[in-house]
């Protein structure tokens, strides 16, 4: 219930004080990016295993045909679209996504259907929880387009490595999960980039 009433909160609160940069992101969008929707929506699993529509601001070129796993340096990403994942300005939208109740800030980064569907036995309980726009998977993968472009086969290599170990550490995060923890990964997200931080474990398991 807590975390319920500190999502929405904190959602409503960073949409009203992130309108302006959200407003100046879509403009640099239209402008540097025609021929194309400002944002982008995507059907995503959510909690439970139903589907929602995630809103993020567009990065890639319209019409674009493309696996589901982004790499960094693809040619589908734009220069600006490049700069705003960086920064994770693409994310910005997602804080409605939250407001909705369709996301929370803290969980596992909502997968496709595609992907989704192939957690079998004891790791469908992943769909217990409800997606989030940070977790801890995604701080030990923050750098994980960069640790991709670095693979031969960037999907045989995400299908293998990265895809099941983000089931573990979601898994681990369901047994353990608390409020207390849910405000440091906030707080870890928010910090600096630390590069490479995925790298020492994902090297071992290849």
């Amino acid at each position: 219930m807590l975390k319920e009433v500190f999502d929405r909160t904190a959602a409503l609160i960073g949409i009203l004080t992130l309108w302006p940069v959200m407003l100046v992101t879509g403009i640099l969008i239209a402008l540097g990016m025609p021929g194309g929707p400002v944002l982008f929506r995507q059907q995503r699993v959510g909690r439970h295993g139903r589907l929602f529509t995630m809103i993020k601001f567009r990065t890639m070129l319209p019409n674009h045909s493309g696996s589901s796993v982004s790499v960094a340096g693809e040619s589908r990403i734009t220069p600006l679209g490049a700069t705003l994942r960086r920064w994770k300005l693409d994310e910005l939208p997602e804080l409605w996504n939250v407001l909705k109740g369709d996301m929370s800030f803290v969980g596992p980064r909502p997968d496709v259907p595609g992907y989704a569907d192939r957690l079998t036995g004891d790791d469908r309980r992943v769909l217990l929880l409800k997606p989030g726009i940070t977790g801890p998977a995604t701080l030990k993968y923050r750098d994980e387009e960069q640790l991709l472009s670095l693979q031969a086969d960037p999907v045989a290599y995400n299908d293998r490595v990265i895809f099941p170990d983000k089931v573990r550490i979601n898994l681990e995060y369901l047994e353990n999960r608390s409020f207390a923890r849910d405000l440091r990964i906030i707080i870890q997200t928010l910090l600096p980039n630390r590069p490479t931080l995925a790298t020492d474990s994902t090297a071992a398991a290849s």
